[in-house]
């Protein structure tokens, strides 16, 4: 038989994080619950005036080791796992003088703020709760009577239910409780297995869990009849999961998603850079002495696709840089920071988020990236690859000239943020045209030229923007027609990963239109 309504009488609390700790002590010992606890937390409790037992007086075993071994004891566990319910169960805590654990409070002792922090091993080491985790399962185990809390987020719930049901909780309560308990123990261990698998630096153990923690629910995911929601990892690194939101309605699914593709790619450069991303894609993108000059160039590159964009930038927003987004209608801006007279000014555009970042993430930085299949999970390091002008070799007669390899170096590093097949026309620091996503790269290379032709027309230009552009391209150019293609639109040089079987037939296609083509020995695709 399990009971639905559970008045406690008595609670345990022992924890590592004390906020809200006094205020729920008071309420409970308010409705005459019997306060145990540990160490530290005994001595919150006693220092807000209430009464408090400690574990070593009610157990009559000191806390030893360190304070290593306190809770583990039959008069704690016993007391958290006895069913009220089995006559033989309440006939052995009798005679053995245990009662009954009606409440656990428990948060653990913080090993991922230690690990976060840098700490030396042995201190992460001792940041390993082993007390708390079990008295956190078998609370949860034994839910039917017991009420775990793992967080303070969860304190204003209890006092709700209670007060809602005269001193008591229900059942559902318990069970719903009982369950994030053990999500908190499985992301607790999770942290710790992952922590040690770096410390041997073990990048792909035999056995790895990724840990979430709700951020969100989301209206839906990439479609209406999708549902979604937005977890966050315990990776620190500076995005749309460590972002504050300043302005705007809730993120959907694909504001997400493309605000992270825009963001880690205009972290890729160390001058004043815009990224604007549409449906995952840079659409376009630009380097410049100012911020402002910047934004104006990349949006120039495709203002018709830019219309309900992202954009990303890598230096705080400015008054002159806002002033040049001007009436655009833009999904998400995203950057480190925003002055003043800029978040003023986009005050007034209410439909868009403004999301603060507080830092540029490290595109150096090695990271895991996690994408899931139907039963399994593909798992690989994050594409840190960087390609400088001493990595890349001449292959043709001809040499690109300085200005022509700051392009290439330019247009090589969006690749690594297009879908593949993916080519990048680039003159002056932006993007001129981009072909992604095409099955051919051939169809790639012909997309980007006629996107370059369109948008100088649409301009006023009197030529295409491809003549006198680089290219570049994320993997090899498999045949010589979309070699050819891209120099028939205009462009001058090409960067490219080269290893096909067909590079002396790229090689002698290039020189004999007097292309400058450098080899990087590296690929950039992303699918």
């Amino acid at each position: 038989m399990t009971l639905d309504l559970v008045r406690p009488a008595r609670a345990l609390l022992s924890v590592s994080d004390k906020s809200g700790l006094a205020d729920l002590g008071r309420a409970l010992a308010a409705r005459g619950v019997e306060l145990l606890s540990t160490g530290g937390t005994a001595k919150a409790l006693a220092d807000a005036g209430l009464k408090v037992i400690e574990v070593a007086d009610y157990t009559g075993f000191p806390e030893m080791l360190d304070g290593r071994v306190k809770t583990l004891h039959p008069k704690v566990h016993g007391g958290l796992l006895g069913r009220r319910d089995l006559a033989d169960h309440r006939a052995q805590m009798d005679a053995h003088k245990i009662p009954p654990i009606d409440v656990v409070v428990s948060n653990l002792y913080p090993f991922e703020a230690t690990v976060a922090a840098g700490k030396p091993f042995d201190d992460c080491i001792e940041n390993i709760d082993i007390g708390g985790p079990s008295m956190v399962r078998s609370a949860a185990k034994n839910h039917d009577f017991v009420v775990i809390l793992t967080d303070p987020s969860q304190y204003a719930g209890l006092l709700a239910e209670l007060e809602s049901h005269d001193g008591a909780t229900t059942l559902a309560f318990r069970r719903r409780l009982a369950g994030e308990a053990y999500a908190r123990t499985a992301a607790y261990d999770a942290a710790i297995s992952s922590w040690m698998a770096g410390e041997r630096q073990e990048t792909f153990p035999e056995r790895i869990v990724v840990a979430g923690r709700r951020v969100e629910v989301l209206r839906y995911g990439e479609n209406p009849h999708q549902e979604a929601a937005f977890y966050a990892t315990s990776e620190r690194r500076p995005g749309v999961a460590t972002a504050r939101q300043v302005q705007g309605k809730e993120l959907s699914y694909n504001n997400l998603n493309d605000t992270d593709a825009a963001y880690e790619l205009v972290a890729e450069f160390e001058k004043p850079a815009i990224v604007v991303v549409k449906h995952a894609n840079p659409c376009g993108v630009a380097v410049a002495d100012t911020l402002a000059e910047a934004y104006r160039r990349a949006f120039a590159a495709d203002p018709v696709s830019a219309f309900g964009g992202i954009i990303a930038a890598n230096r705080p927003l400015d008054a002159e840089t806002v002033e040049a987004i001007g009436k655009l209608f833009a999904e998400v801006i995203i950057a480190p920071d925003a002055d003043p007279a800029a978040r003023g000014a986009l005050e007034r555009k209410t439909q868009l988020r403004l999301l603060l970042a507080g830092g540029v993430p490290d595109p150096r930085e090695p990271g895991l990236l996690v994408k899931s299949l139907a039963g399994g999970l593909l798992v690989q390091g994050r594409d840190i690859g960087r390609t400088l002008a001493t990595d890349a070799k001449v292959v043709t007669k001809r040499a690109p000239t300085a200005k022509e390899m700051a392009d290439l170096l330019f247009a090589f590093t969006v690749c690594k943020h297009v879908k593949s097949n993916a080519i990048v026309l680039a003159r002056d620091g932006r993007t001129v045209g981009v072909g992604a996503g095409q099955m051919s790269r051939v169809d790639s290379a012909r997309l980007a030229g006629m996107k370059a032709a369109e948008m100088a027309a649409a301009a006023g230009e009197p030529t295409s923007r491809a003549i006198g552009s680089v290219v570049g391209s994320d993997a090899f150019f498999p045949f010589a027609d979309g070699l050819i293609a891209c120099a028939e639109s205009g462009a001058t040089a090409v960067i490219q990963p080269g290893g096909s079987k067909r590079d002396d037939e790229i090689i002698a296609a290039a020189d004999e239109r007097n292309l400058a083509m450098v080899f990087t020995g590296k690929r950039h695709f992303r699918h």
